[in-house]
């Protein structure tokens, strides 16, 4: 699985670039509010503007880069990135950084719709090894964003803003030097093709369900900070912690529990887990040390959950997999995008606790979800070369349909 060429590891390069911004600045958040004399609901924005901006614009992906080319789109993605971080941190309000925030989604979009079907594409081996390759990028990314997020905050708010630009420029020189050039698709995507691969019961009820988890996860991630109520590098650390725990059952569990339980009783036992810890985070909300820890313990199961339920989107419908990714990441980052305004609404106009509650029983209702769309996904853990034939032969007749 590791014998790549080097177009897929500069790809992961990029992956694990991008990924840092989703977790870059929630060692920060509190600083941003203090500075600004902003409140948590307001900071909380900037997870907003940039989940739902990417949500969106990830309609869009398939268009693009089915008319100018992966690597054109890979490289546009990065630049707009480059433009909306930097931008960020020369930003003297919170409405200033949550605009640019989302101008960096738009970017975020454009790049991880694309980088998730290239890698998938050009990888060596299956189709479950791509993806765990994508997500191990994805993991060490966001277990490494806080981090460099906690310490580059700790001397300036503004500076993790900067140092992904910077970062974002390495990547793109990268990406430019290692990639080769990837031709255009032999057939335009269009922008209803995701609406169309939605009404596959099996892709809808997974992209359901990664909403509705997505929402108790970005809880989790974008309000924790202001009741742990500690310094960018002490935030940075915990949210360090819990990078690593994903990284790790990303690549090392997931596929060792797929292969002895199966991917959907394992996804199911898997959100009931997470929706466990949430509700402990509830419960104990005034306790550090067990928001810490819980913290931590949540980035076991959201690596599970990130591995299988990836692959599953992959396998869900037999459409082209560019439309499958784009179809389920507008779904899912819709729930991303409400939670973080909601929670630091609900935590500032109600107490604490009550944002953690509700991420539980989003996460629960996911696992609800999932489980009653099992009777459509009775065949993802079927041979690939068997759902490689259904995906050719859907292309087929989206191809002659269009003719």
């Amino acid at each position: 699985m590791w014998r790549q060429p080097k177009a897929v590891w500069a790809v992961a390069f990029a992956s694990v670039v991008a990924f840092m911004g989703i977790g870059l600045v929630d060692p920060i958040l509190k600083p941003i509010a203090d500075n600004l004399n902003a409140s948590p609901s307001q900071v909380s924005l900037l997870f907003t503007s940039y989940m739902a901006v990417m949500g969106v614009a990830m309609l869009i992906t398939g268009v693009v880069s089915s008319r100018i080319g992966p690597k054109r789109t890979l490289l546009l993605g990065l630049v707009i990135i480059i433009a909306g971080a930097g931008l960020a941190g020369m930003s003297e309000t919170v409405g200033e950084i949550v605009g640019w925030r989302a101008l960096w989604g738009l970017g975020n979009a454009l790049f991880i719709a694309t980088a998730l079907a290239t890698i998938v594409s050009s990888a060596r081996g299956s189709v479950a090894q791509a993806i765990i390759l994508y997500e191990a990028a994805l993991g060490l990314g966001i277990a490494v964003g806080p981090l460099v997020g906690g310490v580059l905050g700790s001397i300036s708010w503004r500076g993790p803003f900067f140092g992904v630009s910077a970062l974002m420029t390495v990547a793109v020189i990268v990406t430019a030097l290692l990639l080769p050039a990837t031709p255009r698709a032999e057939r335009a995507t269009t922008l209803a093709d995701p609406f169309r691969a939605l009404r596959h019961r099996g892709l809808l009820g997974v992209a359901v369900t990664a909403l509705l988890y997505n929402f108790g996860f970005f809880t989790l991630l974008a309000f924790t900070p202001f009741p742990l109520d500690m310094s960018a590098q002490g935030i940075g650390l915990i949210f360090f912690g819990w990078g690593i725990a994903l990284a790790f059952t990303s690549v090392v569990v997931a596929p060792r529990l797929q292969r002895r339980f199966g991917t959907l009783r394992t996804l199911v036992v898997n959100l009931l887990l997470m929706t466990a810890t949430l509700a402990a985070m509830a419960v104990w909300t005034d306790s550090k040390a067990v928001l810490a820890s819980c913290v931590v313990i949540a980035g076991l199961f959201i690596g599970v959950n990130n591995t299988l339920i990836t692959e599953t989107v992959m396998k869900a419908a037999p459409v082209e997999r560019g439309v499958a990714s784009a179809a389920y990441s507008f779904v899912r980052f819709g729930g991303a995008a409400l939670a973080p305004w909601l929670a630091g609404l609900l935590g500032e106009h109600v107490n604490a606790h009550v944002p953690f509650w509700v991420g539980a029983a989003a996460v629960l209702a996911s696992a609800g979800v999932l489980f009653a769309t099992r009777p459509h996904l009775a065949h993802i853990d079927d041979d690939e070369p068997a759902l490689d034939e259904l995906t050719d032969q859907a292309r087929a007749v989206t191809v002659g349909s269009d003719s």
